[in-house]
């Protein structure tokens, strides 16, 4: 990994409602190229206004963002946001688009060449493991993984080092949920990116994540290894959430380990 961070926070605040409600609270925070951090927390704890101020889908109002060492102000923010992969969890395809012409937008935007857009969709679709095939299809008619799946390979189409992505996952079935945060963990590590993803489940964040960063009221109010953040900590409100997995684990294994005796 560089030494210069991939993204960089510098006590960032954003505020909305004429300033009336503070979503984020002079937040400052490093993310080293290659690294997969998650952002968690409670609902309303300013992770996803966090999230989109690195891409300027909202403006911070105070404090300073770099990404790969260059100001995120430096470029308009349509061009700022091509360099950026986004996934999100309600998708956003266009239905009247097929697959192919869905990935194939920031490519278009950015004038590639149709026989290089042709040659990208092939090679995301392999990526994301869905048929070539599907290159043709009505995105309307895939199902909701389907989507997710073709939501990431948009995503990576125009070659980003960064990706950010917003409970990417947490619209589907707990067994489409893992299969693909796994398979995105694989394409992170094949294609050396950087991810910082936001989720409310702090199991996933431990299963995925190098790194693991706790927001509350707005504040980051810690970070580390899910290892690190996993054993004592003096945060009693970072205690509690990350117990949850333990609590969960638990659970299982008792009902594992149970004699059939009725609770």
């Amino acid at each position: 990994m560089s030494f210069q961070p991939a993204i960089a926070l510098e006590r960032v605040s954003k505020s909305f409602d004429g300033g009336h409600t503070l979503a984020v609270r002079e937040a400052s925070l490093d993310i080293p190229q290659g690294a997969f951090v998650a952002l968690v927390g409670g609902s309303g704890s300013g992770k996803t206004t966090t999230l989109k101020t690195i891409n300027r889908l909202l403006e911070a109002d105070s404090g300073s963002i770099q990404v790969e060492g260059q100001s995120v102000h430096q470029l308009p923010a349509h061009a700022l946001r091509r360099r950026i992969g986004y996934v999100f969890q309600g998708i956003g395809l266009f239905p009247h688009l097929t697959v192919a012409e869905n990935i194939a937008i920031t490519p278009r935007l950015l004038g590639w060449q149709q026989g290089e857009i042709t040659r990208r969709t092939e090679e995301l679709l392999d990526m994301v493991r869905l048929p070539r095939d599907f290159a043709d299809r009505s995105s309307a008619a895939l199902s909701g993984g389907q989507r997710q799946r073709v939501g990431v390979a948009r995503a990576l189409a125009a070659r980003p080092a960064i990706m950010l992505m917003d409970e990417p996952f947490g619209a589907l079935d707990p067994l489409t949920r893992d299969a693909l945060g796994s398979e995105y963990r694989r394409l992170h590590e094949q294609m050396g990116l950087t991810t910082l993803m936001v989720t409310h489940d702090v199991l996933e964040a431990v299963l995925l994540a190098d790194r693991i960063v706790v927001m509350r009221e707005g504040r980051l109010v810690a970070a580390g290894t899910p290892h690190e953040l996993l054993t004592e900590h003096p945060d009693a409100g970072v205690r509690a959430l990350m117990d949850m997995p333990r609590r969960q684990a638990e659970r299982v294994r008792a009902l594992i380990e149970a004699d059939g005796e009725p609770r």
